[in-house]
């Protein structure tokens, strides 16, 4: 069995895959105090509690955009589990020809994505979508360049930062509203926070597509905890929630 852990700057995704297939899927909180305790017991505890063997873990594999953690969830997986775990980072091989000014600078879930697309869709020009902390479009050709990305607030992020920033609107939930026009504080924020992400995505949509791909359309992947919302916008050809574990998987046997 495979660990794949995606550490992100609200949650850490885990995932358990058993030859190709993924079998346990988990989520926690990310907070940067926490121990290489604390994480140890959380991974063994989230994989007991599904029934599964934790001495059955023979690697793992972490993508991280959150630094001040790495050393302690690494400290706890060889703690707990007694593995060195793998790392989605700079000088790895990934099958992407990195196209970007900066390829340092490129986000850990980004690339993980990227190499689940290549994978996934080989030969296809893609453009791969994920509704998270930050919205993020990064288009990839059929030649496996990783061509350079946009990055937008996300829609919790936007709502957090309205909520934050004013004396009086709430904090509400975040789903797609009945109407454009919101009739009540906390409908006229659903609205805006819903059309104003979906507006967005379809103009950048657009822009890349027309810059990049010359109007050709790319197969567009839609990934993230809120992707979703908008599975009913024609955004995307395919929805696909666990994009960033499997691409961690792939580079974990690219790189064996």
């Amino acid at each position: 069995m495979q660990l794949c852990l995606d550490v992100g700057n609200s949650q850490i995704y885990g995932g358990v895959f058993v030859d190709d297939e993924i079998v346990l899927k988990f989520r926690h909180e990310t907070s940067r105090s926490s121990t290489s305790d604390q994480l140890g017991i959380f991974l063994k505890n989230a994989l007991r509690e599904n029934n599964f063997d934790t001495n059955e873990i023979e690697q793992i594999a972490i993508s991280s955009v959150v630094p001040p953690l790495n050393h302690s969830l690494g400290s706890a997986c060889i703690k707990y589990f007694g593995i060195e775990p793998f790392w989605i980072q700079a000088g790895i091989k990934t099958g992407l020809k990195i196209k970007t000014k900066h390829p340092n600078e490129i986000g850990a879930d980004l690339i993980a994505t990227a190499i689940a697309a290549i994978n996934k869709y080989p030969e296809q020009d893609v453009m791969v979508v994920d509704f998270g902390t930050a919205t993020t479009y990064v288009p990839i050709s059929a030649k496996k360049e990783f061509l350079g990305a946009v990055i937008q607030t996300g829609v919790r992020t936007s709502m957090h930062t309205l909520q934050s920033s004013t004396e009086q609107l709430p904090t509400v939930q975040i789903v797609k509203p009945d109407a454009t026009l919101g009739r009540d504080t906390i409908s006229a924020i659903q609205s805006g926070l819903y059309y104003g992400q979906l507006g967005a995505a379809r103009e950048i949509l657009a822009g890349i597509t027309k810059e990049v791909f010359e109007n050709k359309k790319p197969v567009v992947i839609g990934t993230g905890g809120f992707s979703h919302l908008f599975v009913n916008e024609d955004l995307y050809n395919v929805i696909e929630p666990d994009l960033v574990l499997q691409g961690i998987r792939f580079a974990l046997a690219m790189n064996q």
